[in-house]
């Protein structure tokens, strides 16, 4: 029996993907095999020895404490693209609010006195509309800054919209290439992409390389009277800089998820409650999502969408396996292949990869090692965790 404590509200749908008899899920439950959250703020001393994974049912995983994780063998999932749809069509909303009088125009209406004569406002509407014209995206240039599954998303959608679309991502996944349509014209550096785009969407990762990666010498390259979109992270846009930016008319809009006290109450501001994955849709997908990736790696030891693990998944061909997490220095899989061997157990596959300074071994063998073989793995130096996953059922 499998134990999940959750935290946050979990879509019942999410919930739903584990299988009763081998799982018990609960907001109160002492000794966990994992963790299933959403915008917890989760603490280190929240992960209990028996913790093996920890799911985000979300794109961003801030809010767990990741390298305490894999220093203990700890794999953190997060759920890339299973939002991706809504926050694409908020993109789509922020664009359209930003290029016509939307906003101004139903404040306009909202105070009309509800006792005025129709003919009287439909006259004074006819009068004052022309204060609240605006432009078309068609023909315009979006600018996508990364373009993973979101990214993607929203340049396909500009491109929709009838838009020249341009792109910069400079980690560009095999994968994520594939997604792209092949109209996107890539730039070599933000600099160039910020000088051609009328609108210029961010789409990527808070890391040290990004943080206040749209600064004021990126702003200052910006197309005159170009809007900036953010539905990222807020600490991707330094914030003295866009100030400035906007103040000398460099930027025309902000339009973010994340409102910040210094932008509240500015005309030339849109600010989101930070709703752009906001969705029942998405709120769903996020948690079936993370559900399956949990139930992969705790039946299996399987492991994709990992933020601290190597992507590894291999095939059961019956019997028992071994999941081994070490440390990625030289002689650690010998050194485990050599414990088997003396106890005359038969490795009958195995896939062992890397990542930074953290490897994982899934080894199927014929029989069951004794709890002695175990203890013996888990005593090589540089191992951190060994299981022991039963043969499928």
């Amino acid at each position: 029996m499998f134990r999940i404590r959750t935290y946050n509200q979990i879509s019942v749908r999410g919930l739903e993907r584990f299988p009763r008899d081998r799982y018990e899920v609960a907001s109160e439950i002492g000794t966990a095999d994992a963790l299933l959250l959403r915008s917890h703020k989760l603490q280190v001393e929240q992960l209990d020895a028996s913790v093996r994974a920890v799911a985000r049912a979300g794109a961003g995983v801030n809010n767990i404490p990741v390298q305490a994780c894999t220093d203990r063998g700890i794999a953190v999932f997060n759920t890339p693209g299973a939002n991706a749809n809504a926050v694409k069509e908020l993109v789509a909303a922020g664009m359209l609010l930003a290029s016509r009088g939307i906003v101004e125009g139903i404040g306009y209406v909202s105070g009309l006195p509800a006792s005025m004569d129709a003919s009287e406002m439909n006259k004074q509407l006819e009068a004052e509309k022309k204060r609240f014209a605006g432009n078309e995206l068609h023909g315009k240039t979006l600018g996508v800054i990364g373009l993973g599954a979101i990214g993607s998303l929203v340049a396909r959608l500009g491109l929709d919209l009838g838009m020249e679309v341009i792109g910069y991502d400079p980690a560009l996944s095999v994968e994520a290439a594939w997604r792209l349509p092949s109209e996107v014209r890539r730039m070599e550096n933000i600099g160039a992409l910020f000088a051609r785009a009328d609108f210029v969407s961010l789409h990527l990762p808070v890391l040290d390389s990004t943080r206040n990666l749209i600064g004021s010498e990126t702003l200052a390259q910006a197309r005159k009277g170009a809007c900036l979109l953010n539905f990222a992270r807020e600490e991707i846009v330094e914030i003295d800089a866009l100030l400035a930016a906007l103040g000398r008319g460099q930027l025309r809009c902000y339009v973010a998820d994340f409102p910040h006290p210094r932008l509240v109450g500015r005309p030339d501001c849109l600010l989101m409650p930070h709703i752009g994955a906001s969705t029942e849709e998405a709120e769903e997908n996020c948690a079936v999502m993370a559900a399956d990736q949990l139930r992969a790696f705790l039946e299996h030891g399987n492991i994709r969408n990992a933020v601290n693990f190597p992507t590894l998944e291999l095939e059961r061909t019956g019997g028992c396996r071994i999941a081994v997490a070490n440390r990625n220095v030289p002689g650690m899989l010998g050194h485990i292949l050599s414990i088997f061997a003396e106890a005359r157990i038969n490795v009958v596959d195995m896939l062992n990869k890397s990542r930074e300074n953290i490897a994982y071994n899934l080894i199927d063998v014929e029989g069951e090692p004794s709890a002695a073989v175990i203890d013996a793995i888990s005593r090589v130096d540089g191992v951190i965790n060994v299981r022991l996953i039963p043969a499928p059922r």
